[in-house]
């Protein structure tokens, strides 16, 4: 059986379920146990869920210290901007630590932060910065975009005696879809077949998994069957399904809401384009954010994020390429 929640109750639930299951699992950061009614400090108390100074660098140190001696915390961020401000614990610290101690220490955190918050927010609360951990040794990333994945990836990453950086996209907070009941984990390093189809293959991340969605039942219409495929992780990145279906649908187009020199999108291509050349029908396409700040102004936000329209319209060219 599923319910119908919405993407943020399901990430919420998948930490409740796991501090139950887990006495070692703690949940602490900014705008956290800010009350003694708050629901988590109800449940666990606050020795498991605590309030933090506004310090990303010493939130995430103590997370390090922490899952060395034994607690899985699971650190409340906010905003992966945010995360800019803590490079050297995330990069240098708590995703070398296992390799440093030749496997003898490990350090499983994980690092919730939202990312991509298009709604008026501009330039230090919608950006993407995942391809900044992507080839960080040691690091995994995980970019969920329904709320079963939500749960699923949230329980996996705690799970996980390696750094997860565990990033929720803002403009899903809310949307419901179904969950299944029971202790349903999705494992890293997966990808998820969203929409089959043949003629041509979208891959998308995060909230572009939506639009492009959106773009294949536009694109039905016309007669064009869309095969979108969600990545899911992004480290470790699931190569082999994506491969799988290229060579399908001998066409890629790569939908990312990241600026395309800063994207996922251009190292999923790379990939595809080394093991999958020869199945190709027609070059990959990008379908990404402009190489620019995200601006305040709405309809410049609107310009420079990729839209549904942009997803159909390059799809069109790469079909009759």
């Amino acid at each position: 059986m599923a319910r119908e929640i919405p993407y943020i109750q399901a990430i919420m639930e998948a930490i409740t379920e796991e501090m139950q299951r887990d006495p070692n699992v703690i949940f602490y950061g900014q705008e956290q146990a800010v009350s003694d009614e708050d629901p988590m400090v109800v449940a666990f108390g606050r020795k498991r869920v605590r309030p933090t100074p506004i310090s990303e660098t010493a939130e995430i140190g103590m997370a390090v210290g922490a899952a060395m001696v034994g607690l899985r915390p699971v650190v409340e961020l906010l905003m992966t901007d945010f995360i800019l401000v803590a490079l050297d614990q995330v990069v240098n610290e708590a995703a070398r630590v296992y390799f440093k101690t030749a496997g003898r220490v490990k350090v499983p955190i994980v690092l919730k932060a939202g990312y991509g918050f298009a709604a008026g927010w501009s330039v230090q609360h919608a950006n993407c910065w995942y391809n900044l951990f992507m080839g960080v040794p040691g690091l995994k990333v995980v970019v969920p975009s329904t709320a079963a994945d939500a749960k699923g990836l949230m329980k996996a990453a705690i799970r996980d005696d390696n750094p997860v950086l565990y990033l929720h996209h803002y403009m899903l907070t809310l949307v419901p879809g179904p969950v299944p009941d029971g202790d349903v984990v999705v494992p890293i390093g997966v990808a998820d077949v969203k929409r089959p189809g043949r003629d041509v293959t979208v891959i998308a991340t995060g909230w572009m998994v939506q639009r492009s969605l959106e773009a294949a039942d536009l694109l039905a219409r016309e007669g064009i069957d869309v095969e979108v495929v969600d990545p899911r992780s992004l480290a470790p990145l699931d190569v082999d399904t994506l491969v799988a279906s290229v060579e399908k649908t001998r066409r890629v187009v790569l939908v990312d809401q990241a600026p395309r020199h800063a994207s996922a999108a251009a190292l999923i291509a790379a990939e595809i384009t080394e093991r999958a050349f020869g199945a190709l029908a027609a070059p990959p396409r990008l379908v990404t954010a402009l190489d620019t700040s995200v601006p305040y102004s709405k309809p410049l936000e609107d310009a420079v994020i990729p839209s549904v329209e942009r997803i159909v319209q390059a799809v069109r060219e790469v079909v009759q390429a």
